[in-house]
C-alpha cells in the first residue's frame, strides 16, 4: 500500500450563522476573495435532505477557508469541554510590522483584539469572527538555529509529555519571555 502524497490542504471548512455575512466579513476585514459556492438540498455523500450554503474564500498562497450555512440544524454550539483558547484557525502575515498593523486595522473595524502575544518563535494577535470561531494572525520571529533546534527536540518533547503530562523543558529558552 502506497502512502498518498499530499499537495496542500485543499480546504478546510467550518459552520457558520449566515454564508453572506461570513462572506462580507472576511472578505472586509481580512481581505480574503469569495471564490465559489455550492448550494444543495441533498448532501452529496450521503443522499440525506438537509439545505446547504457552502462558500469558498481564497486566503492566499494556494489556502482555501471555507464554510457552511445549515438552516435546518441545531443552532451551531462549541465544544463545552475544550477552552475556547484551543479551536482556533491561524493565519500567516509576512512581520511583525503587519501584525501590529493589522491589530490597528481590526480594531478600527470595532474588534476586540488580544495580544500580541510572544510564543518564542513567533508573535501573534487573536481575535474572533461573527460566528465566535477564534482567529489567529501570527509572524514568525524565530532565527534558523532556534527552528533547527525545535526540529530536534521535538520527538524528545512528545515522548517526554506522553510520560508526565507535564511541559518538557529540552527546549526551555522557547518558554522564557524576552527582557
Amino acid at each position: 500500500m502506497t502512502v498518498p502524497t499530499l499537495k496542500r490542504i485543499h480546504h478546510v471548512a467550518y459552520r457558520c450563522r449566515d454564508a453572506a455575512e461570513t462572506v462580507a466579513w472576511y472578505e472586509r476585514v481580512l481581505g480574503m476573495t469569495y471564490t465559489t459556492a455550492f448550494a444543495e438540498d441533498h448532501v452529496p455523500s450521503t443522499g440525506a435532505y438537509d439545505p446547504y450554503m457552502h462558500v469558498f474564500l481564497d486566503c492566499g498562497g494556494g489556502n482555501v477557508l471555507a464554510f457552511f450555512e445549515l438552516p435546518n440544524q441545531p443552532e451551531m454550539g462549541k465544544d463545552p469541554n475544550t477552552p475556547a483558547w484551543v479551536q482556533h484557525l491561524a493565519f500567516e502575515v509576512e512581520n511583525e510590522a503587519e501584525l501590529l498593523a493589522a491589530k490597528a486595522h481590526l480594531e478600527g473595524q470595532g474588534i476586540d483584539v488580544l495580544g500580541p502575544t510572544w510564543h518564542g518563535i513567533f508573535k501573534s494577535i487573536y481575535f474572533f469572527d461573527p460566528n465566535g470561531h477564534r482567529l489567529e494572525l501570527a509572524c514568525n520571529i524565530g532565527t534558523a538555529e532556534q527552528y533547527a533546534e525545535l526540529k530536534t527536540v521535538a520527538p524528545l518533547m512528545l515522548a517526554e509529555w506522553r510520560q508526565t503530562k507535564k511541559a518538557p523543558k529540552h527546549a526551555a529558552w522557547l518558554h522564557q519571555p524576552p527582557e
